[in-house]
């Protein structure tokens, strides 16, 4: 992939010389030009679809430049980026955004064979600033980590920071991570915040966090300007609060739920991940977090199945070789009987969308056809 020409034109938009642009999965840049285009916006950014139709996401000049600045001054300090994601989703576009604002130059992995160990090891060995940053998502890291080469664990290890996002990192990715020593940095973010905007559980400087009714919101300067040609959506996430000095606060109401404890955000699941099933609320994602407790059990995701009696019925697609009652007794012993998947789908993989996020939609798909 050549980026020389996404740099180029990004670099156009973030100074106010060029117009808003949208990478292509290629890298290649599209400028945008529509009429319901906010003003100030540089780069206008896909969400990834993961539960519904994917939007179109205005990231304005300011909004990018207050996030590259607060994630250089929590990893306390700018370097050289490897580029691992594909640059038409937020967390691939921001590689980009913080190399041109650091003044270095990103290394692009070689993804024509889709993403293996061998290809981030040669071209994480390609870095040659002293300071290195990564971005993954937690199947990446997985893959790295599953009986991993010497030669891998050496590359992750010479990595100031791997910023993991996109999903839930298992328990057992977590102690795979610290067994080989790695410096991980867990993010929380969507592409309405310029990505990651809470560094384990900690809001960057000039972030907001607020909680309605569980339900997260973020407030600050990463804010995106809304969704492009789509008032009503923009009108219906996005709002503006003053303050008491007189200033005034945007906020982004999110469609996850979380927890404060001593100033550290715990998110629990979407909004729309609670099933109610004969009248019992149950958390999808508890239920899959319960699953992958199971030995044998590589990934897990829940979902519901509408159900004449029940309303809806838990099921779950189980990425592994786990007896099916064991999982059940398991789920049972930690969360209670009404979370038991009534329903059970053995993959070989969780499906994923390009960003390497979960594809709960086709989980969903797989889980009603068993059903």
């Amino acid at each position: 992939m050549n980026i020389d020409p996404a740099l180029k034109a990004l670099s156009a938009a973030l100074a106010g010389a060029g117009p808003a642009v949208e990478i292509a999965p290629d890298g290649t840049p599209e400028p945008v030009t529509s009429a319901g285009l906010a003003p100030e916006t540089a780069a206008v950014v896909r969400t990834s679809g993961s539960t519904g139709t994917p939007k179109a996401t205005m990231l304005g000049i300011e909004a990018l430049a207050a996030s590259s600045m607060a994630t250089a001054m929590r990893l306390q300090g700018e370097g050289q980026w490897l580029l691992t994601l594909s640059p038409n989703y937020v967390a691939g576009l921001q590689v980009l955004v913080r190399s041109l604002y650091a003044g270095t130059r990103p290394w692009v992995m070689d993804l024509s064979a889709g993403f293996t160990p061998e290809a981030f090891t040669a071209a994480a060995g390609e870095l040659t600033d002293r300071f290195r940053l990564v971005s993954l998502v937690p199947t990446q890291l997985h893959r790295l980590l599953t009986d991993p080469s010497p030669e891998t664990v050496q590359v992750l290890r010479r990595f100031d920071t791997i910023l993991l996002g996109g999903a839930r990192m298992s328990d057992d990715l977590r102690a795979a991570a610290r067994k080989h020593s790695l410096r991980i940095v867990r993010t929380y973010g969507m592409s309405e915040t310029c990505g990651g905007c809470i560094y384990d559980g900690v809001p960057l400087d000039g972030v907001q966090l607020g909680l309605d009714a569980g339900r997260i919101s973020i407030g600050g300067d990463v804010l995106a300007s809304g969704y492009l040609d789509n008032p009503e959506l923009t009108d219906a996430h996005f709002s503006t609060t003053p303050d008491k000095d007189g200033s005034a606060t945007r906020w982004f109401l999110t469609e996850d739920l979380g927890e404060m404890h001593d100033g550290v955000l715990t998110v629990s699941g979407r909004a729309d991940d609670v099933l109610i099933t004969g009248g019992v609320k149950v958390s999808a994602a508890a239920v899959a977090a319960a699953v992958e407790t199971v030995p044998g059990v590589e990934a897990a995701l829940a979902a519901g199945v509408e159900d004449p009696e029940w309303g809806t019925r838990v099921g779950a697609a189980v990425v592994g070789q786990a007896d099916d009652e064991l999982i059940r007794r398991t789920v049972r012993e930690t969360l209670g009987p009404a979370a038991v998947p009534r329903i059970l789908v053995r993959l070989d993989a969780l499906p994923l969308l390009a960003n390497g996020k979960p594809d709960r939609l086709a989980v969903a798909q797989a889980l009603r056809e068993a059903g």
